[in-house]
């Protein structure tokens, strides 16, 4: 169980967030629902979530709808809470 939190810029702007506004009302709904998991959940599938091999801490939020994947990146905190810092539509 970790708490989700999007990183914002000196700004106050959110990455995160105008990523989550550029999607469809569909699209965002089910990465709200992939998000819920990560923090209701003590284990998650590798499918949704995972450490990126090779990086000092990065984690990988996986979210598929239909053909279309979807990928937030951020970092875990002590194993308490994921700082979400952007996301982006996976291109084939």
């Amino acid at each position: 169980m970790k708490e989700i939190r999007f990183y914002k810029l000196l700004s106050g702007k959110s990455p995160i967030e105008d990523f989550l506004d550029s999607l469809s009302s569909k699209e965002a709904q089910k990465i709200a629902w992939v998000l819920s998991l990560v923090e209701d959940l003590e284990q998650v599938s590798t499918k949704c979530y995972k450490q990126l091999q090779n990086t000092e801490g990065i984690v990988e939020i996986r979210v598929q709808i239909g053909k279309n994947h979807f990928r937030l990146l951020g970092f875990e905190h002590k194993g308490t809470f994921v700082v979400l810092t952007n996301g982006f539509k996976k291109k084939d």
